[in-house]
């Protein structure tokens, strides 16, 4: 095992280019699929930070060392679980005659997906954790903007915006309650004072991230696709 690749560098090689584990030391006991999973149910109820190799090791009934055969380092852990978790996100939905409405339904299954791995908002952006399910996901996105005419290099961008968007949603709702003004003097910021005093007026309609979602998308594909025109 390379310095490079045990300290997670960048010239490492992928972890999904590399065999399943190492030809010596005795036959294998477990195997990468079942590492992963045991590392997803780990960080699903402890957090991002329980997960070291030794934890999972642990939870497998074996020791930290008998990791390494199949993996270098807790960076191909972090690599192969966020791929894992992206492959939930299939069957992805079938490409219909209204893009926009698939594209929405696809991110709010995103949205879902943060919920149930709440860990994935803080690796999701990790370039080094494309894997097969990332690139297939990425592939189908495409598959469904294709009827759209504009720059590939903005289908792209309004791809990496949306799961921006609903990565934001998520962090928003893992964090609903802990934020509050009770107790602060907030004679300083005359603005916030007026907005406060304020009726606070008919509720938002529903399906906010629906609404954010058909704006934003809307917004950069088609603006680009009369511009390509």
């Amino acid at each position: 095992m390379s310095d490079i690749a045990a300290s997670g560098g960048p010239d490492r090689q992928p972890i999904w280019s590399r065999p399943e584990r190492g030809s010596r030391g005795p036959a294998p006991g477990h195997s990468r699929d079942s590492i992963v999973v045991a590392a997803i149910a780990l960080a699903d109820t402890e957090g991002l930070a329980a997960v070291s190799m030794r934890a999972v090791a642990a939870a497998l009934g074996a020791g930290a060392g008998s990791l390494y055969r199949y993996l270098s380092s807790r960076d191909d852990l972090l690599d192969l679980m966020t791929d894992r978790a992206v492959g939930e996100l299939r069957p992805y939905p079938q490409v219909e005659d209204d893009w926009l409405e698939t594209m929405v339904l696809l991110g709010q299954r995103q949205l879902v997906l943060f919920g149930a791995h709440p860990w994935l908002l803080d690796v999701i952006h990790r370039p080094s954790g494309v894997g097969p399910e990332s690139l297939a996901w990425f592939d189908h996105c495409l598959r469904i903007l294709e009827p759209v005419r504009c720059p590939v290099a903005a289908k792209f961008e309004a791809i990496a915006m949306m799961t921006g968007v609903v990565s934001l949603f998520a962090r928003r709702e893992s964090a609903a309650g802990a934020f509050s003004l009770a107790g602060v003097d907030l004679t300083a910021y005359p603005y916030l004072v007026a907005a406060f005093s304020q009726p606070a007026g008919p509720a938002p309609r529903a399906d906010l991230v629906g609404r954010t979602l058909r704006s934003l998308l809307s917004g950069l594909l088609l603006v680009d696709s009369t511009d390509a025109g």
